[in-house]
């Protein structure tokens, strides 16, 4: 029995980048040698084991065949006379499919070590067509590691599989856990472009249209800002023109988290508005097109939910900087004087005095009121 670091922290160390999750491959052991040992199975279709005191990740050597479309579509053999090159071989990329033991011996049998140096992204072999899963992979591997190319071999056995339908055959779930994963890395761009280039993005995503990458650059930037994924989602999804029928026709299909769904759709509903407003406010001094009406001002807040959900109006505003290059500063400030003025306005009061349809009617006057008597509103 002998145990291997593999994977990704083989990779991350000779890139001297930091190690976050640790896997490891057992070679020469058997499952009930393992629980002996303290070891605690988890795995209910590979077999995995959690280290005793670490909680690490243990797989036993193993290898696969494909039987059905799909990445659920294999049966897995594992036992003690699985040898590490032969686990090693089933990985997606040579940078992947590197082990290293106790005493920092990198085993390499597939010049993993050699594309690191050489900056590419290689499938391993033949057995890659078998997961499409690695399509996505491939494509977030990109995003992450930004100077890192795409061999045109493995480009090419991308396309054949998307052509192949092995791409249709992905769950939704899946499917949106690698492209949320490379939507926060270093250059989300990078993953559309390659998922573009072997024809997978227009099954993953065929309501965008190949003018969606006009956003892509805004993806980098939201990077560098640092936002959150509902940014960043929604700013991938804002695509010129795209309905909201669209947004949520695809969303569903992906299962995308709410709070993403809810922002992209809150980008197209309301954006255009705000980016409007902004123009208006920065029109020339003295002008009076650049004094909004105080309607104007509500209509927005209304519409964005902003009083009940203020934090979301933060990320649209986020979100709507991303997208037009730069904050929308101007009304953005006028938007926050306004929306602390409604809040001075006592709903619930009102609600005691008035019956039906004419409570909120009050309630929408009361604030008109008071944003038509703020000074800071006039301009």
């Amino acid at each position: 029995m002998k145990i291997y670091g593999v994977g990704g922290a083989v990779r991350d160390r000779l890139l001297d980048l930091p190690v976050v999750d640790r896997d490891f491959v057992v070679v020469g052991a058997t499952a009930e040698e393992m629980v002996a040992l303290g070891y605690q199975p988890v795995g209910r279709d590979f077999p995995v084991f959690l280290h005793p005191e670490t909680h690490e990740e243990y797989a036993l050597a193993r290898t696969e065949r494909k039987t059905a479309p799909g990445y659920r579509g294999f049966v897995l053999h594992a036992d003690p006379s699985v040898t590490l090159e032969q686990d090693l071989e089933r990985r997606d990329l040579t940078i992947n499919a590197m082990a290293e033991d106790a005493e920092g011996l990198i085993t390499d049998p597939f010049g993993g070590q050699r594309d690191l140096k050489a900056r590419v992204l290689r499938h391993v072999g033949p057995a890659f067509v078998e997961d499409p899963v690695r399509i996505l992979r491939v494509a977030r591997f990109a995003a992450r590691f930004t100077d890192f190319s795409v061999a045109p071999e493995t480009l090419e056995l991308m396309g054949q599989m998307v052509r192949a339908g092995e791409v249709d055959a992905l769950v939704p779930e899946r499917i949106w856990q690698e492209l949320a994963r490379g939507l926060m890395e270093d250059r989300p761009s990078r993953m559309f472009q390659i998922l573009a280039q072997c024809e997978a993005l227009g099954r993953i995503a065929p309501e965008l249209s190949e003018a969606a990458s006009c956003s892509w650059s805004a993806l980098d930037a939201c990077a560098a800002h640092h936002r959150v994924l509902p940014v960043r989602s929604a700013v991938w999804l804002a695509e010129p023109g795209l309905s909201e029928a669209a947004i949520a026709s695809l969303a569903e299909r992906l299962r995308l988290p709410s709070e993403c769904t809810e922002l992209a759709l809150l980008t197209v509903r309301t954006g255009p508005a705000i980016t409007a407003l902004n123009a208006l406010l920065n029109t020339p001094l003295n002008s009076p097109l650049s004094v909004p009406r105080p309607e104007h001002l509500l209509e927005i807040l209304e519409r964005s939910d902003a009083l009940r959900r203020t934090a979301r109006f933060e990320l649209l505003l986020q979100t709507l900087g991303e997208l037009e290059g730069e904050a929308p500063g101007a009304a953005a400030r006028l938007l926050d004087v306004a929306l602390r003025l409604i809040r001075t306005v006592d709903a619930g009061a009102i609600a005691r005095t008035k019956t039906g349809a004419d409570i909120a009617s009050a309630i929408r006057d009361a604030r008109l009121a008071v944003l038509r008597a703020a000074p800071e509103l006039k301009g």
